[in-house]
């Protein structure tokens, strides 16, 4: 058996290593240790595009809004790497998503002595044994180690929603947008990739059709999409109240069918949308091409996409139309899947309990929908005499939208999570804030 730990997280993005700098700027001596399946701190590496943006904030980075003062601030990974006054002349709203990218893995590079990377979880358990250790989980990686802890918090991010009609064939010539880099410039040498079809009218969809026009002039790209067309993102200062930590509280409180009416309303900040630039960018770009008789790029909307499969090694999709009931087929190469990823939830498109938390699942109480019951502080609510478990960026239908993969609230969540920890850990200790084996102040 090894040491026991404190804290043990599973998943090293963006939402535990905000976790990461809390743990050690609120309370330092709280034992911890992070596995993260993949070998760098890497965010959206399929995403990385030319002159994409994140859409967010800058000062809603990992830290600022809890604390300012921070040395993980954004402005100060600006300001160390020489690039503070730079960055403030290019006069952008949004910093460069490859910016924002390198910033948490400079964050990151400061844990490296906390975080083991390469290392997949293949098995979670509960315990009391030896009863001496109380209740804690038992973590068993891929190669063969086992760790011991006393709260689990896991961010493993949101599942890709792959389409059933697609999950049979996913591959070389199939793929969901979080591969898109590494699989298209794979398709890129290959001479017998002419057409390539995009799935969804999302932010991620534009632009992966804006960068498959400038990385491949010389193939044909379709986009298809459920929708008449693009919509724009709901910007509006009121609607964006939505990522304020005030509606977390809101939304919390509200009965389920609340939620749900709530975030309908609100879909469109996140959701199925995307900002004017690239709307106006892409739109400019086919009619450039249409009047010099070269169009490259064309837009399917109103279809529904009820078959696909493999044939002769090109991808063959069977479409119907919404709103005319015609049937249409379409023959490409390559299919890009921009659909986006599943949130936890009873719909079905959305799952009930994360992949990862499988084998736990008999000691979570549920909703009445079926839904895993997730506490204000983001531990999930479980029977019996179980060890505390977090869900750090999970919680999009119990926090609301503010969960829902942004940048906007990982400050204040850590550290909702790290202050619950230290209350939780050190009341299983029956003793005033004894974590790590060593006691700190009340009111840390």
């Amino acid at each position: 058996m090894g040491t026991m730990l404190d804290v043990l997280g599973i998943g090293f993005g963006p939402a535990n290593i905000a976790l990461a700098v809390s743990l050690e700027e609120l309370y330092p001596r709280m034992t911890s240790e992070f596995l993260e399946a993949q070998s760098t701190a890497t965010w959206q590496p399929g995403m990385l595009l030319d002159g994409s943006d994140i859409q967010n904030h800058p000062l809603r980075d990992l830290v600022t809004p809890r604390n300012p003062q921070s040395r993980y601030t954004f402005v100060n990974y600006l300001h160390q790497n020489n690039r503070l006054f730079e960055f403030l002349n290019l006069g952008v709203t949004y910093p460069l998503r490859k910016e924002y990218s390198r910033y948490i893995e400079w964050v990151a590079q400061h844990f490296g002595n906390r975080v083991t990377y390469g290392m997949t979880v293949v098995e979670l358990r509960s315990t009391r044994l030896p009863a001496s250790k109380g209740p804690h989980y038992e973590v068993v990686t891929e190669d063969g180690t086992l760790r011991l802890c006393r709260a689990l918090v896991v961010a493993p991010g949101r599942t890709a929603l792959i389409p059933r009609e697609f999950e049979s064939i996913l591959g070389e010539r199939v793929f969901h947008l979080t591969e898109y880099l590494s699989r298209i410039q794979s398709i890129a040498s290959k001479r017998n990739f002419n057409r390539i079809l995009v799935v969804g009218a999302s932010q991620s969809a534009v632009e992966i059709v804006i960068d498959l026009s400038s990385r491949l002039p010389e193939i044909e790209i379709v986009n298809v999409m459920r929708s008449f067309g693009y919509q724009l993102k709901d910007t509006s200062p009121f609607s964006e109240r939505v990522y304020f930590p005030e509606f977390v509280d809101y939304f919390y409180r509200s009965k389920l069918h609340s939620r749900q009416t709530l975030t309908d309303e609100l879909r469109r900040t996140n959701y199925s949308s995307a900002d004017a630039d690239v709307i106006n960018q892409l739109y400019r770009r086919i009619y450039e091409q249409k009047l010099d008789g070269k169009q490259q790029i064309f837009i399917l909307s109103n279809y529904d996409i009820i078959a696909a499969q493999i044939e002769d090694e090109k991808v063959v999709l069977t479409m119907r139309e919404k709103h005319r009931g015609t049937i249409a087929t379409e023959r490409v190469d390559a299919v890009v899947l921009a659909t986006g990823f599943r949130n936890l939830g009873p719909g079905d498109n959305e799952e009930k309990c994360p992949r990862l938390l499988q084998s736990l699942c008999h000691h979570f109480k549920l909703n009445n929908d079926g839904t895993l019951c997730v506490n204000y502080d983001y531990s999930l609510e479980t029977t019996g005499d179980v060890a505390p478990i977090y869900l750090n960026g999970l919680c999009e239908s119990s926090h609301g939208l503010g969960d829902a993969g942004s940048f906007s609230l990982l400050a204040l969540r850590s550290a909702t999570i790290v202050k619950s920890l230290a209350k939780r850990l050190s009341e299983e200790a029956k003793s005033p804030l004894v974590i790590g084996s060593m006691a700190l102040k009340s009111g840390t």
